[in-house]
């Protein structure tokens, strides 16, 4: 009997370090489960452009930037100034090596759903409507320029 008592000691003993280890793993995983980082909003890219054929490799520079960056980040495009003219019905294909034409830059950033807006005073002061923009160019307003993204907003200009 004296052995079996020790034995049954060393059992019970056991069996509260398998205890006392399983409710500590436990703890650990609750702490740290909740400790996951939390998902951030995707940061989007505003591109301002205000040149066009006067100045092929700055618009073709920032088309090929925007379609760069729409692939992991959302993508708003603003045409204003003498980039109007890029984006109306009627514009030629502007081309500049090394870069997309400006009609197949613009149709990859459609293709991408990137955002593309036309400002309309400079639109008016160039003697056209927003009937005379090309397919998937929309008047810009002031809520989408903040409410594109979720996340952080970076500008590049051109």
């Amino acid at each position: 009997m004296v052995n079996g008592g020790k034995t049954r000691r060393i059992e019970m003993r056991m069996i509260k370090v398998i205890v006392a280890s399983v409710v500590l793993l436990a703890a650990i995983l609750v702490v740290y489960a909740g400790d996951q980082p939390e998902q951030l909003p995707r940061d989007g890219v505003f591109i301002h452009i205000s040149h066009g054929e006067e100045d092929p490799h700055r618009l073709l520079m920032a088309l090929s930037m925007a379609t760069k960056m729409a692939h992991d980040h959302d993508v708003l495009v603003y045409f204003d100034i003498d980039g109007i003219g890029a984006v109306l019905k009627d514009a030629e294909d502007i081309s500049f090596e090394p870069f997309l034409s400006s009609k197949a830059a613009l149709d990859t950033l459609r293709a991408k759903n990137v955002i593309l807006m036309a400002c309309p005073g400079c639109l008016n002061a160039a003697g056209k409507s927003h009937e005379d923009l090309a397919e998937g160019i929309q008047i810009a307003d002031k809520a989408t320029f903040f409410n594109f993204t979720e996340g952080r907003i970076l500008s590049l200009d051109y």
